[in-house]
């Protein structure tokens, strides 16, 4: 018993390290070689997890070998146009120019129910308000409405807007991020005068957030009064 507990957490620990050095993909993200890989990760990491008769090396040699193969394809992929698109395939016009592409659909054995509810999971209604639907190596569909159906932007409006910039924690769960308050030319002095006028310490916030408008957002924790 002690045995399979602790070879469950060693394999589990590998899988988690060879998962995170393929990358930050989502899983309806990940090419078919991905995807194909990670199953096969997954299959071989049970393996010697429940039979301890196989050898636990088995299982890591086999893992380590299909992370060197994602590597070299991932390589492959970067370097050469050609095989990139043997291996991931390429994007497909799904309706071009608001017509569909009935022989296209046909090629990816697509029906008009699945694609009306992948452009509902994209926020669109109808299906006269697309102008194109491109179907992705990854399985995703892309969209493009219309001219006259897309939401209005401060540019067309000819609106100059301030900038944000982007959003950094300054606090969390009570802990003092230093690396976000020095990377904003900040100290915790100037932390704590700006945690101060919402009447507590930094200590007692539960997430302090600042962002290049000079906004900053700071909620106290469960229990005692909010601020912002």
């Amino acid at each position: 018993m002690l045995i399979t507990f602790f070879r469950a957490i060693i394999l589990y620990v590998l899988v988690l390290i060879v998962m995170r050095v393929m990358g930050k993909r989502e899983i309806g993200q990940l090419q078919p070689f991905e995807l194909a890989i990670s199953i096969m990760i997954a299959d071989l990491a049970t393996i010697p997890m429940a039979d301890v008769g196989i050898p636990i090396t088995t299982g890591v040699i086999a893992m380590l070998s299909l992370l060197i193969m994602h590597l070299l394809i991932s390589f492959i992929n970067l370097k050469s146009m050609r095989m990139r698109a043997i291996i991931c395939g390429k994007p497909r016009i799904l309706i071009y120019r608001g017509k569909i592409q009935e022989k296209a659909l046909i090629k990816e054995r697509f029906t008009m129910n699945e694609l009306e509810e992948r452009l509902r999971s994209a926020n669109v209604m109808n299906l006269g308000d697309v102008e194109y639907a491109i179907l992705e190596t990854s399985g995703q569909i892309s969209v493009i409405q219309k001219p006259n159906k897309r939401n209005v932007t401060p540019e067309d409006l000819q609106l100059e807007v301030e900038y944000e910039g982007i959003s950094y924690d300054l606090v969390m769960d009570g802990r003092i991020l230093n690396n976000n308050l020095k990377a904003i030319g900040k100290d915790y002095h100037w932390l704590k005068k700006q945690v101060n006028k919402f009447g507590y310490e930094p200590e007692e916030a539960l997430i302090v957030t600042y962002n290049g408008g000079d906004e900053i957002f700071c909620q106290k924790k469960e229990g005692k009064k909010k601020g912002k």
